[in-house]
């Protein structure tokens, strides 16, 4: 069954599908809230938008109760896994991240979601073809040196794995703060 917020917030800005991981915050701060957004340079990363590995953004701009059923039953048949992040890395832009593992079915996930969305590109079809990841730290001054840190946290004490048992819907607010408004079950039919 699905979980939603409420009410529903009015659509005013784009909405994403994330595997929310709150979870990991206190291992990741230390690098998102030194991390600003070009966007939205007044407020470091962790205050804009929880840990997270994006599934789709940006989704629909009013998601209907028609479009969050397609949701729940494109991950209808992924049954919930532990989650795991022990690997850090970083794209050529300077986006450093981490590694959600096992990869192979946090990809399955978001090409299933994908799949049921194809008039969503994904990144708005800057990057149609996404590499899942939680996002550390933006492009910036020590990029390699925050990659080199990630690691070796990574290696003294990694975050706790988590069960992913839903993908969680979120709306982006006039002052660019994500604001979590429903979920959706993985696993409903198995």
């Amino acid at each position: 069954m699905s979980r939603f917020a409420d009410p529903w917030p009015e659509p005013t800005g784009r909405t994403a599908i994330l595997i929310a991981v709150p979870e990991l915050a206190a291992f990741t701060d230390r690098w998102r809230s030194a991390s600003y957004s070009s966007t939205r340079p007044e407020l470091p990363l962790n205050a804009l938008v929880p840990p997270h590995v994006t599934v789709l953004v940006p989704w629909l701009q009013d998601p209907s109760p028609e479009d969050v059923l397609r949701l729940t039953e494109a991950v209808a048949d992924v049954a919930p896994f532990e989650l795991s992040f022990r690997s850090a890395g970083q794209f050529e832009n300077g986006t450093t991240w981490l590694l959600p593992e096992p990869y192979d079915e946090v990809l399955a996930l978001v090409n299933a979601v994908l799949f049921a969305f194809p008039e969503c590109p994904p990144y708005g079809g800057e990057h149609l073809d996404p590499h899942p990841h939680l996002t550390i730290a933006l492009p910036g001054p020590g990029g390699p040196a925050v990659v080199a840190e990630a690691e070796e946290a990574l290696a003294v004490s990694p975050p706790p794995s988590v069960r992913l048992d839903d993908l969680t819907i979120w709306r982006e607010s006039d002052d660019g703060v994500w604001q979590l408004t429903g979920s959706v079950p993985l696993g409903a039919r198995v």
